[in-house]
C-alpha cells in the first residue's frame, strides 16, 4: 500500500527576526492569514527572516524550511545552464528569442534556468503561498547583480492555470509551454526531496494535469513540454513526439503542427 504524505494546514504568518514585523502584518492581510505572535507547534507557516520567506513545518524534529530561491544558479555558467535537459526540451537554441509558460510554476527552478539562458517566461502558479514564496524569490533575485537580467525575464501569474492558459498563450506570443507536475507518490518518502514534502504537505494530490495538458496541446505554441518521472507512462496516455531523459526524469516533448 502507496503512503501519502499527511496534509497539514498553513496556520499564518510568523516573523521570525523584529525587521520583518511590519513585513509580515502586510503578507498576513494580503492572505488573510494570521499572524503568530510565537511560532506554533503544529502545522505549516509562512515565516519571515533575514533570508526571506520560507514554508516551514513547526512540528517539533520537522526538516527546515523551504524557500525559493535561484541564488546557486547566479554561480553556474551559461554553458554548464544550457547543458540542462529542460533547456533543449523547450526548443531553447543559441541566442534566438523564446517565450515560455510554466503553467506549474512550483519553486521556479527551472524557470529560473530559462530566464539565465535569455528566455522570457511566464510562470502560473495557482497556490497563494507558493505564489508569494516565489514573489519573495523574484523580488531577491531583482536585487542580485548576478541574477537581476534574469529575474526581469520572469513575470509571476497568480491564478488557475485553466483559466489563465488560454489567453496566456495568445498574449504572450510563447512558443513553448512548460508542466512539471507533483509527481505521484510511490511509497518511497524517504527518497523524495524536503521541498516536495512540504509541497505535498500544503498543496495535496495535483488533479487538474490531465485536463492541463489537454488544454495545453490546444494553444497556438510550437511545442508542449512535460517533466515526468523516467519510467512513468506518458500523462493522460499522450504519446509525446520525442523525449529526453536524464538519470531519475523524462521530458516529453510534444510538437504541434503549426496553425
Amino acid at each position: 500500500m502507496v503512503q501519502t504524505t499527511e496534509r497539514l494546514s498553513l496556520t499564518g504568518i510568523f516573523a521570525a527576526v523584529p525587521s520583518q514585523r511590519a513585513a509580515a502584518e502586510a503578507l498576513a492581510r494580503q492572505l488573510a492569514l494570521p499572524l503568530h505572535a510565537t511560532l506554533p507547534s503544529t502545522g505549516l507557516v509562512l515565516q519571515l527572516d533575514e533570508q526571506g520567506l520560507a514554508l516551514r513545518d513547526t512540528r517539533p524534529g520537522a526538516p527546515g524550511a523551504v524557500r525559493a530561491d535561484f541564488s546557486q544558479l547566479a554561480r553556474r555558467r551559461a554553458g554548464s545552464l544550457r547543458s540542462e535537459a529542460v533547456a533543449r526540451a523547450v526548443g531553447l537554441r543559441g541566442n534566438q528569442p523564446l517565450t515560455v509558460i510554466d503553467a506549474t510554476a512550483g519553486l521556479g527552478r527551472d524557470a529560473c534556468v530559462l530566464a539565465c539562458l535569455g528566455a522570457q517566461v511566464h510562470l502560473i502558479e495557482r497556490s497563494p503561498a507558493v505564489a508569494a514564496l516565489l514573489r519573495d524569490a523574484l523580488e531577491r533575485a531583482g536585487q542580485d547583480p548576478a541574477l537581476a537580467a534574469a529575474a526581469a525575464r520572469m513575470r509571476l501569474h497568480h491564478g488557475d492555470a485553466l483559466e489563465l492558459l488560454p489567453r496566456l498563450a495568445v498574449d504572450s506570443g510563447a512558443q513553448a509551454i512548460y508542466l512539471d507536475p507533483m509527481y505521484p507518490e510511490d511509497g518511497t518518502k524517504g527518497q523524495v526531496k524536503k521541498d516536495m514534502q512540504l509541497l505535498r504537505s500544503l498543496l495535496g494530490p495535483q488533479d487538474d494535469v490531465e485536463p492541463l495538458l489537454g488544454l495545453a496541446l490546444n494553444c497556438p505554441v510550437r511545442r508542449v513540454v512535460v517533466k515526468r518521472p523516467r519510467r512513468a507512462a506518458p500523462l493522460a496516455g499522450h504519446r509525446p513526439s520525442h523525449s529526453i531523459a536524464g538519470r531519475s526524469t523524462r521530458f516529453d516533448v510534444y510538437v504541434l503542427p503549426q496553425r
